[in-house]
């Protein structure tokens, strides 16, 4: 069974910094996307970032140029750091990843962000 762990959330200022971080339990090259979400309370869960195998990215309009997604190969982790980061950011993130040979998504637990203004 595929074990997806997240990382890195926190309490921040408006205008503030983190990463998120979340480690696979298998090589990251099963996974065909690799994905970025999160929800607010009330809300319903959106996506905030995807890459996919080759290296695309994708973005939400609403974080476009302030968060940047990205992989590491060998430690089998993608990242989300998120800069400028505004009070409408605050969300329970979770990443997910996709297998599409199993029609199967691993999502991590969430973490929680929170920005202050």
């Amino acid at each position: 069974q595929v074990q997806v762990v997240e990382s890195g959330g926190g309490l921040v200022q408006a205008g503030g910094s983190l990463r998120l971080s979340c480690a696979a339990s298998t090589s990251i090259f099963s996974f065909d996307a690799m994905g970025w979400y999160r929800q607010a309370p009330g809300e319903q869960r959106e996506l905030v970032a995807t890459i996919i195998s080759v290296g695309t990215t994708n973005y939400a309009d609403s974080v476009k140029g302030r968060f940047t997604i990205s992989r590491d190969n060998i430690k089998n982790t993608v990242y989300l750091q998120m800069n400028s980061l505004k009070p409408e950011d605050t969300a329970v993130y979770y990443c997910k990843f996709r297998q599409n040979w199993s029609r199967k998504d691993y999502w991590g637990q969430g973490t929680q962000v929170t920005v202050s203004s």
